[in-house]
């Protein structure tokens, strides 16, 4: 696999393909690299903790593609690999000998993915950084506290939805090609992957024509679905049916107020959100978060503390799930994926950069086995 892509949506996709067992090279410029090289701190080991997240499983080639000699590498590996991912400006591809036409002419079984801020069409030349796409998509506008300041998410989603959008373009057109015998073009934008996204918010938009707003920690659509105040800190209770409501109800020691016609079903407690809010933390203010959840899991009503992320990796961790893996000494998140027969493995650490040119440009001069090479 041939990655030509920087910063944070193509990396993953192409780490988690590596994680699946590609074979990824990372081409990067001489001159710093992959920007997130420098986004920091925090650093670890001489290592923008920023790059270390989605860069492992690869080898890093020093190309730069302004150079003849360089450029014809590039176009060497692009001619032996099984895919390529690129995040290029609009058209750069393309004046680099890299396009999925010039390319695919001499290599028919290429997945080309091209992954871009707007698409390749009027917005092609916007530039696609995640906060301006959490911006305009539409998600900033529903997160965040009713009435206040329209908030991002506090992790670069949008290029982390982008890159699992890519992820499952490229497997379906490998899937097509083991069929056919040929690739295709992959295309992913940032604003398609953000807007597909919307799910059920995007869906009341254009079912309803009313606009989605913020508000807060509570659901659109179902109540109580939300963070409630105890004694000490808050709790977050998720009752998705009436049977779950009722549970609550008398392990809060509100006898009756299941039945009650402002709250019997779902529509009548959405109705009634304010109301339902001030009796059920009326109840809950008696006793710490923590008493709360251990009595409201075993009657089965769904809640939870809000974690830091220390505290969610030792959950994680309790529950048995494995959320760590080693890459070559550096702690990383495992995937989350669970493979019986064919598990992630996490054969190489976040790479040094251009720390395999040498031994990839070498690579490069063997005959490919066969009449088509992997990589």
């Amino acid at each position: 696999m041939a990655d030509f892509s920087r910063v944070l949506a193509g990396p993953f996709a192409t780490m988690l393909l590596g994680d699946l067992g590609a074979d990824v090279v990372k081409v990067e410029h001489p001159e710093g690299g992959d920007e997130t090289r420098a986004w920091g701190p925090p650093f670890s080991g001489g290592h923008s903790t920023y790059y270390l997240a989605v860069n492992r499983n690869k080898r890093s080639v020093a190309l730069d593609l302004k150079r003849d000699p360089d450029r014809h590498a590039a176009r060497a590996l692009a001619a032996r690999a099984d895919v390529l991912v690129e995040n290029f400006k609009a058209g750069a591809a393309e004046r680099l000998g890299l396009g999925y036409e010039e390319v695919a002419s001499g290599n028919p079984g290429l997945v080309w993915c091209s992954i871009s801020g707007f698409g390749q069409g009027a917005g092609a030349d916007l530039p696609g950084y995640d906060f301006l796409v959490q911006a305009m998509s539409g998600l900033m506008s529903i997160t965040g506290p009713a009435g206040g300041e329209p908030t991002k998410v506090g992790v670069a989603l949008v290029d982390v939805l982008t890159g699992l959008y890519a992820t499952s373009g490229i497997l379906a057109a490998l899937h097509a090609r083991a069929r056919t015998g040929r690739g295709q073009r992959v295309e992913v934008s940032l604003l398609g992957s953000a807007l597909a996204s919307l799910v059920n918010q995007a869906s009341s938009f254009l079912c309803t024509g009313v606009r989605p707003r913020a508000m807060g920690n509570r659901h659109p659509s179902i109540t109580p679905y939300e963070t409630l105040a105890t004694a000490d800190r808050p709790l977050v209770v998720a009752v998705g049916n009436d049977g779950q409501f009722t549970r609550l109800c008398r392990v809060l020691g509100l006898d009756g107020t299941a039945a009650d016609p402002r709250f019997a079903t779902n529509t009548d407690r959405v109705a009634n959100r304010e109301e339902l809010a001030a009796l059920l933390e009326g109840a809950l203010a008696g006793r710490s978060a923590a008493d709360w959840v251990a009595d409201l899991a075993s009657a089965g009503v769904p809640c939870g503390l809000v974690n830091d992320v220390g505290e969610a990796f030792a959950l994680a961790e309790r529950l048995g799930l494995g959320p760590v893996a080693d890459a070559g000494g550096v702690p990383q998140v495992a995937n989350p994926i669970g493979l019986s027969a064919t598990p992630a493995s996490y054969r190489l650490a976040p790479p040094a950069l251009g720390e395999h040119t040498a031994e990839v440009l070498r690579w490069l001069t063997t005959p490919p086995p066969g009449d088509s090479g992997q990589s």
